[in-house]
């Protein structure tokens, strides 16, 4: 499958190119990114889930710049697979930034995506009406940051969770426990690293956990009391499912 899209960006190109290769900026633009892991300058491993009709995959994401040039064009490959749904991917992306007579920058992307496997049986159509889910949202994540300028606040990965709405309806009231800490252990632990931090708190002067979620232009903060760490980690968990 191949697709190609061009974006205008109000943001210049050597700006745009600097949020390209912030792995942790672009990890919150791009739609079901769960966590990303920097193994060197050029080469990164990252965590997606997508869900496609029926079938919801978590893919592991090896990619690798293979060629750039500085702040007009680079070229990416990337492997990945997911065993539980017995499928993998292939993909191979060229983005090229052109200044514009405005002061922004046109963003052209082609990428051409081999899919393999069980998720590889569903038809062109199918995929490319996901395709250009993916790409729009991307687009508005990738503006947004953008308009926020370099003093933003880091945005966490969670950008494409269920509305806050909902979130503050559902979640309970923090009880003390007296558990320790659960650490979520192996892919996604630095996803669960970035989203839980100690921070000064009102509870009883003890340190807290705060939880930012983020939904559009909403940021939905919540806090636990750090003695409840288990318990804030189990139900936050569960709501992500």
């Amino acid at each position: 499958m191949e697709i190609d899209k061009t974006l205008t960006l109000a943001a210049p190109p050597e700006q745009v190119w600097a949020l390209l290769l912030d792995p942790q900026a672009m990890a919150a633009c791009v739609p079901g990114m769960q966590s990303v892991e920097v193994l060197s300058e050029t080469e990164y491993l990252a965590c997606m889930q997508q869900k496609i009709a029926f079938i919801t995959a978590r893919f592991q994401l090896r990619t690798r710049i293979v060629e750039q040039r500085a702040p007009h064009y680079l070229r990416v490959e990337g492997t990945g697979e997911d065993a539980s749904v017995a499928s993998s991917l292939r993909q191979r992306s060229e983005m090229q930034l052109d200044a514009r007579a405005d002061g922004g920058t046109d963003l052209r992307l082609n990428v051409q995506v081999d899919l393999l496997g069980r998720l590889g049986t569903f038809g062109l159509g199918v995929m490319k009406t996901k395709a250009d889910r993916l790409w729009d949202e991307f687009g508005l994540n990738l503006a947004r940051r953008l308009a926020q300028g370099p003093q933003a606040e880091a945005e966490t990965l969670t950008a494409n969770a269920p509305g806050t709405a909902d979130l503050l309806a559902s979640a309970p009231a923090p009880q003390r426990a007296p558990t320790a800490t659960a650490t979520p252990a192996g892919r996604r632990a630095n996803w669960w690293r970035r989203l839980f931090g100690a921070h000064d708190s009102p509870f009883d002067g003890r340190d807290a956990i705060r939880v930012e979620i983020q939904r559009g232009d909403t940021m939905v903060r919540i806090q636990w009391p750090a003695t409840s760490a288990a318990e804030c980690a189990a139900w936050l968990q569960a709501y992500l499912k």
